[in-house]
């Protein structure tokens, strides 16, 4: 893929992240839809990943699967006409996204469960 069109996808992924955020306000959205829309904008605005980026190769996985994944199976739940609205409306605000740190913590302390169940399972009794 060109440089230019990963510029396009990032630009589409940001959008679409705005769009959600919107929809996840908007009444006409069902509940189901709402709590997937919430994980993927909070996951997708956290300034912290599930899998830190250093890590090579898997590093970037949350980033190029998870949020796409997670994208993609709001926008099948979510009103057809209330995804075009939040699209035009994310199309003209073009507002960037605030960082989110409560789901930033969130992720943090699911690290220290896992690094903690692992010390525990790994320690000898």
């Amino acid at each position: 893929m060109k440089q230019s069109a990963w510029k396009k996808w990032a630009r589409e992924l940001k959008k679409n992240t705005y769009a959600l955020y919107l929809a996840s306000k908007d009444s006409r959205v069902p509940w189901t839809a709402k709590i997937i829309i919430w994980f993927v904008v909070a996951y997708a605005l956290s300034p912290i990943d599930l899998i830190p980026d250093f890590i090579p190769v898997i590093g970037y996985l949350d980033d190029l699967l998870i949020l796409p994944i997670g994208i993609w199976l709001a926008i099948q739940i979510i009103p057809n006409a209330v995804w075009l609205e939040c699209q035009i409306t994310a199309e003209k605000e073009s507002l960037s996204l605030p960082k989110n740190w409560r789901a930033g913590i969130i992720i943090i302390c699911i690290w220290l469960l896992v690094i903690g169940g692992f010390l525990l399972w790994a320690w000898p009794l």
